[in-house]
């Protein structure tokens, strides 16, 4: 989408209310993210982690996974796993995702249960013999070990340290160091070898994001909520108004995500 346009005269201010209105009118529901094709950009990281999810559910018996969203990983996985498990279940915490996920997996016989993200997980010890999430808010260390059967595995992709934190500075002004490391996967790792978890494989990346136009902005942090707690145009619209400017003059803005692949195995003894 072209992101040059001339600004000072009458057409400005009219295209950034436009724009503006875009990015508040699109539905946040869901993680599905087509919404920002020719709008926004991101390099995905190496190891494909729905592809990857794919083989290890045609090799499990029974799968769980976490903070589900609006199901769109799991849907992809399950769709081109060879096998898919004899026993699927998902959960997830905000209302709107849930009746998102409901209606993308049930037709593929996955049961979604509504489930607070820091609520104990509502299934029996080794229940299943693979965990997985994609983008978690929080591990909850000890419930994933405790409904992994021994030998099972947690296979998921999480948010690394300092996310997007280009953009977040940009509106709230430089951010402390602690809340710039949080997330780090040597303190997940930490939190999983203190529940009990052996760590198979821990692997990071940095990757680059481009905002091409300021209704990408707008909408990415309606949707990613946590990124700026407490958004709405109004109460930034200088800022907003300023980047969009920005934007025309220089090109995209330009920030980098932290993702980071993690897996680990309750072991046969604990």
């Amino acid at each position: 989408m072209p992101h040059e346009e001339p600004h000072g005269d009458a057409d400005g201010p009219r295209r950034f209310e436009d724009l503006l209105a875009e990015g508040v009118a699109v539905p946040t529901e869901g993680w599905d993210f087509s919404w920002f094709e020719g709008r926004a950009t991101e390099e995905r990281p190496s190891w494909g982690y729905a592809v990857a999810l794919a083989d290890r559910l045609a090799a499990a018996n029974a799968a769980l996974d976490i903070q589900t969203g609006g199901g769109e990983a799991l849907d992809f996985a399950l769709g081109r796993a060879v096998k898919t498990p004899a026993l699927t279940a998902a959960t997830e915490g905000w209302p709107p995702n849930i009746v998102e996920a409901t209606a993308l997996l049930r037709p593929r016989g996955t049961v979604v249960v509504a489930v607070p993200e820091d609520a104990p997980l509502p299934f029996a010890d080794g229940a299943f013999d693979l965990v997985s999430s994609r983008h978690p808010v929080t591990p909850h260390w000890a419930e994933i070990a405790r409904v992994l059967e021994p030998g099972g595995t947690y296979f998921a992709q999480h948010v690394g340290p300092g996310s997007v934190y280009e953009l977040v500075e940009y509106f709230l002004g430089p951010q402390p160091d602690q809340s710039r490391s949080a997330r780090h996967p040597d303190g997940e790792r930490a939190g999983a070898e203190a529940a009990g978890l052996e760590i198979v494989d821990v692997r990071a990346e940095r990757l680059r994001i481009e905002f091409h136009d300021i209704a990408a902005v707008v909408h990415f942090l309606r949707k990613v909520v946590w990124m700026v707690p407490g958004f709405t145009v109004e109460a930034y619209e200088d800022r907003l108004r300023a980047l969009h400017q920005r934007i025309g003059a220089e090109g995209p803005f330009v920030a980098h995500s932290t993702r980071h692949l993690f897996e680990a195995r309750r072991p046969h003894h604990r």
